[in-house]
């Protein structure tokens, strides 16, 4: 199992029976292939669909007017549907999102968001993470934790222009998982073989570590 696929895979394990649950560009899709057995999930992307349900066993089976954030081919459930942009966002702004998952170039210990743009490269734009952050009940950001020089991606505070906020309530990676509480980032778990030590040294915020720590698998 490579670093993502084991993100995504402890990050679908925040899914709730019943809920709504928003899959951005990226990295989280990579959650409709470890969606928990046994209870009823909907799985909305803001491009206007509910009851994306992963991607088809076979290549041939597959709608091509049915894809995720990211464009990919993806099947629907039964009773999925598809509507317009206006009325995906309806549903987001009204607060009828249970979960988002995003990915994220910064995030920081008061739970700002920076996931948008990096200054001086092509940007396409913010596109929903804006709405998306304010409007659902839980925001989880799914990413590695370090860039590829090997720099931390969770900061005291963030460097890049923000998409939000106050917003974040969980940051999930490959080495553990951190809650972001009024008291500050709380690291709740920990993959195996990785020790408090090195999540330490590879995190520029300052985190709360309590007497227990649990396991993400």
């Amino acid at each position: 199992m490579t670093k993502r696929e084991f993100i995504a895979q402890r990050t679908a394990k925040f899914f709730e029976d019943g809920d709504v649950v928003n899959l951005g560009i990226g990295m989280p899709t990579m959650c409709l292939d470890y969606l928990p057995e046994g209870i009823d999930i909907w799985i909305e992307s803001e491009n206007g669909v509910l009851g994306l349900s992963g991607a088809p066993e076979n290549e041939e089976d597959g709608d091509i007017d049915i894809v995720d954030a990211s464009g990919r081919v993806s099947t629907m459930r039964v009773g999925g549907c598809c509507f317009s942009s206006f009325e995906s966002f309806g549903l987001i702004r009204g607060g009828h999102v249970a979960a988002t998952v995003l990915g994220a170039y910064e995030v920081d210990q008061e739970g700002n968001l920076a996931n948008w743009m990096v200054p001086g490269k092509t940007c396409a734009g913010m596109g929903g993470a804006m709405d998306l952050v304010s409007g659902a009940k839980k925001v989880l950001i799914m990413m590695e934790h370090c860039d590829k020089y090997g720099n931390p991606k969770i900061l005291k505070k963030c460097t890049l222009p923000l998409t939000a906020a106050n917003e974040v309530d969980y940051i999930i990676t490959e080495l553990c998982v951190l809650h972001r509480t009024e008291e500050g980032l709380v690291l709740e778990e920990l993959a195996p073989d990785v020790t408090v030590e090195e999540v330490v040294s590879k995190t520029d915020a300052e985190l709360i570590i309590p007497e227990k720590i649990g396991s993400m698998i």
